[in-house]
């Protein structure tokens, strides 16, 4: 009898007459087709023969176990070993390379190896870039540090230039400046760590100042066009503003009834300056000198001049104090003296005597004085001093004692 398997053979009474060899199906293998062919494992519910399938490039061999488990090579996973394992990706058809993250990741795509999940601020197909506001330092590790650029002043971004080992800003925004874009540029100042454009009204020269106003305060540095104030917006002492509004111009003084001439010459001027007496009188400004007397800044004997007078103004200035504190000092001491004066003679001593028949009492009706001397009230040609020590008053009419 062949005896062939009904699962595994084609025909139950077929076989070779001379062997006794049943013809298998695909997958069997044996003498009666009882066995699964290499290639093939048994699967054990439906008691099949099934094939491995494994992947010839990750399988070390066709051959698989009872559960259809491939023998998979290094770096390679999954039942038919046709998977890279984490932190493997294909290096070519028939090996899986670890992946080249630069140690900032252990996953990557297990066909194209492009890591995942880049750590430590880094990025790139293989970690190797640093995040957009980070730089990578000298140190060995190769770390991602956060740049110091503040992303109000600046793009955010930085760099180390060769040969240097600070970062540098990559572009700082309008008004900043500085490696690190902590820095006010020309014409701007810090207000509230913002820089903010210099307001001077278009009254100054950047080219003669370019930092145009301080970056501390934003006061404006050289105001031009006779204009002054903390943002150029005021004219000069002497100056006024034209009808239109827009400029500066000379006030016209106009003298008053007491005027006096001064005259100087220098040997480079022919002419005669001439002020008023009443406006010396006032509070003047340096500036407000040189308002009322028109100067050239080439005429060196006229700016000589107005020292001068400035120098004599000031003394006339100093005298006239010193009198007035000394008629105060005068006219105090004076009422002073008149008050004591006064005082002395509503407060001085007097005394009463009484005449009686016998004897004379005398009475004080002041406080201030209680051990005056009342010898000197009877200090008279007719006053004697009796043997026993009696006072003897002698008048045309009566003698008494006391």
């Amino acid at each position: 009898l062949c005896n062939c398997s009904t699962v595994g053979s084609i025909g139950v009474a077929e076989c070779n007459a001379t062997t006794g060899q049943c013809p298998c199906l695909e997958g069997y293998a044996g003498l009666r087709c009882e066995s699964c062919a290499e290639g093939f494992y048994l699967e054990q519910r439906s008691q099949r023969c099934h094939p491995c399938d494994c992947s010839p490039a990750g399988s070390s061999s066709s051959q698989c176990d009872d559960s259809g488990q491939c023998q998979c090579k290094a770096g390679v996973t999954d039942l038919k070993c046709d998977r890279c394992r984490d932190g493997f990706y294909w290096f070519n058809t028939t090996t899986c390379a670890p992946c080249q993250c630069n140690n900032h990741s252990t996953t990557c795509d297990s066909f194209t190896g492009i890591c995942q999940d880049c750590q430590e601020n880094t990025k790139g197909n293989h970690c190797e870039l640093c995040k957009d506001g980070f730089y990578r330092s000298a140190h060995p590790a190769h770390a991602c540090h956060r740049c110091p650029c503040s992303t109000v002043a600046s793009t955010g971004t930085c760099r180390i230039p060769l040969g240097e080992t600070a970062p540098r800003c990559d572009k700082c925004k309008t008004g900043y400046t500085g490696p690190n874009c902590n820095q006010c540029d020309n014409g701007y100042y810090n207000s509230d760590s913002i820089c903010v454009r210099c307001e001077c009204n278009g009254n100054v020269d950047p080219a003669r100042s370019p930092s145009v106003c301080k970056p501390d305060s934003g006061e404006c540095i050289g105001c031009l066009y006779h204009t002054a104030g903390f943002h150029c917006e005021e004219c000069e002492d002497g100056y006024t503003r034209d009808p239109e509004g827009a400029n500066c111009t000379r006030k016209e003084t106009t003298p008053g009834p007491d005027t006096r001439e001064f005259t100087t010459s220098a040997p480079n001027a022919t002419t005669a300056k001439s002020f008023s007496t009443a406006v010396i009188n006032s509070t003047l400004t340096p500036t407000t000198i040189q308002t009322i007397f028109p100067m050239s800044s080439s005429d060196n004997s006229t700016s000589a001049f107005a020292d001068v007078s400035w120098t004599q103004f000031n003394i006339i200035i100093l005298t006239v104090i010193i009198i007035v504190v000394v008629l105060l000092m005068g006219f105090v001491g004076a009422v002073y003296t008149y008050r004591e004066y006064q005082n002395r003679k509503l407060n001085a001593p007097f005394w009463t005597i009484e005449l009686k028949e016998d004897n004379i009492s005398f009475s004080s009706y002041h406080d201030s004085i209680p051990n005056a001397d009342v010898s000197g009230l009877l200090e008279d040609d007719g006053n004697e001093v009796a043997p026993n020590g009696q006072l003897t008053l002698t008048t045309p009419m009566h003698n008494y004692k006391a």
